[in-house]
């Protein structure tokens, strides 16, 4: 196991530095002077000449990468054009929100999707069953940004019962920055009443987010929990009288969750495209919404960061999903070992 960790780790890092080659050249071959966009039309040709200087833009691509991976291994992305900040500091302040909404989408996908792709498969052909597929049907075919205008219309301006904009209340202060999380912070500080509010907060877009995916996710496991019933196995512990809360909870689940599990990182992969549309509907002001302004206004720093954390998080998600796949099924990583 150790050495198959290791193997998908290699590959992750050889992807993130081919990823890292490609998006720094794209960024560069882009037309327009990101220098001067930056300072403006009103600048003057040798500010915008110093500016190209700072950014190395005067010198070659190969030059150019090897200053900016010199700096990334140091912790350095550089400034933004467009904030004027470390990139770093741009990070840290944005990537919290939508690692939160991103973090609380999955559980929710990943809880009530599984529960509901269950119970569907081993009770199929019912009406908990049919329910079920016409929900799942629904929700892959409705866009999150048009699920997200629904639920904000239903539960905040019909109901009231949640609040349409923002992390928090804006008669409230952020809570002191321990993680990022505001709803994990509020708790660590002792406030939970800011807690409370944050998750009010956070849970329609959340539930925005994570429909199209519970619904994949209900599919593909019910279908797996179908097919595997009528696998010989299942048939001789029923024989054998083997109670059906055994057989469903030892034997018949751990094989079904292998095609689930595998799909979810590109659930993953799913969540963070739509968080831009998501984040726009609520106002909420996460990293999606700062990445899709950096990229209209070139700046090249803060581009090349985005996509560099976004394909981390690929590959950080690939090799986990990998992971749990060879628990749940060994004979991936003996297939690997040549076995």
């Amino acid at each position: 196991m150790i050495k198959y960790i290791f193997q998908r780790l290699l590959q992750a890092i050889v992807v993130l530095f081919g990823l890292s080659v490609l998006i720094f050249f794209i960024a560069r071959v882009v037309p327009g002077d990101p220098a001067r966009v930056a300072l403006g039309s009103l600048a003057t040709k040798e500010q915008v000449q110093k500016l190209r200087e700072e950014l190395y833009l005067d010198k070659s691509f190969p030059v150019q990468y090897y200053f900016w991976l010199r700096g990334v291994l140091k912790g350095d992305l550089g400034i933004s054009l467009y904030t004027r900040r470390p990139v770093v500091k741009d990070l840290s302040d944005y990537l919290p929100a939508t690692l939160e909404l991103v973090f609380l989408s999955f559980l929710i996908s990943l809880v009530v999707g599984q529960v509901t792709g269950v119970l569907a498969g081993y009770f199929r052909n019912s009406w908990f069953d049919g329910l079920s597929r016409l929900v799942a049907y629904i929700g892959i075919a409705t866009p999150p940004f048009a699920v997200a205008i629904l639920l904000m219309f239903i539960f905040s301006h019909i109901l009231g019962l949640a609040p349409a904009i923002g992390r928090i209340s804006l008669a409230l202060s952020p809570p002191p920055r321990i993680t990022g999380f505001f709803i994990i912070d509020g708790l660590l500080a002792g406030q939970p009443r800011l807690a409370l509010n944050s998750l009010k907060h956070i849970i329609l877009p959340a539930v925005s987010l994570a429909i199209a995916n519970l619904a994949q996710e209900s599919r593909v496991t019910r279908s797996s929990i179908v097919d595997n019933l009528q696998k010989d196995y299942i048939a001789a512990h029923t024989v054998y009288g083997i109670p059906k809360g055994s057989i469903l909870f030892k034997y018949l689940l751990k094989p079904s969750l292998i095609p689930t599990v595998s799909i979810m990182g590109l659930d993953i992969a799913f969540i963070i495209a739509n968080a831009f549309l998501v984040e726009l509907v609520f106002m909420w002001p996460g990293f999606a919404r700062y990445a899709v302004t950096v990229m209209l206004n070139k700046d090249l720093n803060a581009i090349i960061a985005v996509v560099l954390v976004v394909g981390v998080a690929f590959a950080a998600v690939n090799v986990i999903v990998d992971i749990v796949v060879s628990f749940l099924d060994p004979r991936i990583r003996l297939q690997g070992r040549g076995e």
